[in-house]
């Protein structure tokens, strides 16, 4: 078992390997390859960090939206409730106690960004307006909202229902 392991036996050997030119060369291209390979994976998983980051704010916005789609009902019983309070009852402190948690609950929702569209005396919009019937009133504007739509970041969460004008005049004391 006497091998030699002189640097001169290497180089004479032709199972030693390529020569050492050869070598570098094989070498720098195979290290340019890699160095290829890896800017390409670094800039996959950049793209894929980011768009990662896109999904998962889109989960939290559609989850937030969707959470005040299920309490906008809420609201609107709450403003239904206040709406019917006969006078003879208005003044009582538990009326007016339902008033500060109306204005809370909508002010909560507004610190989070949910606005209200704006309807009656507006043209009509399909696209935040949702048509109920027709009444008297200016032609193709909403003389009448039927239920309050909300947005939130530009985003319709709910469009208003609304009565819109057919053109012909309102009849004097008549409301739709």
């Amino acid at each position: 078992m006497n091998a030699d392991l002189s640097p001169e036996s290497h180089a004479t050997d032709p199972a030693a390997g390529p020569a050492p030119e050869r070598d570098a060369a094989a070498l720098e291209a195979e290290l340019e390859q890699l160095r290829a390979q890896y800017l390409r994976a670094a800039a996959d998983y950049q793209n894929l960090r980011r768009r990662s980051e896109e999904e998962r704010q889109e989960w939290t916005r559609y989850s937030f939206a969707a959470l005040v789609v299920n309490y906008l009902p809420v609201l609107d019983d709450l403003e239904r409730a206040l709406a019917s309070v006969d006078a003879e009852i208005a003044g009582h402190r538990w009326v007016e106690g339902v008033r500060m948690v109306e204005r809370k609950f909508r002010a909560t929702l507004e610190a989070s960004g949910v606005r209200p569209l704006p309807a009656e005396g507006q043209p009509f919009d399909p696209s935040v307006h949702e048509a109920v019937t027709f009444a008297p009133g200016p032609e193709g504007h909403v003389v009448a909202v039927l239920q309050p739509g909300y947005a939130i970041d530009g985003r319709v969460l709910r469009p208003a229902r609304v009565v819109v004008g057919q053109g012909e005049p309102a009849v004097q004391g008549q409301h739709a």
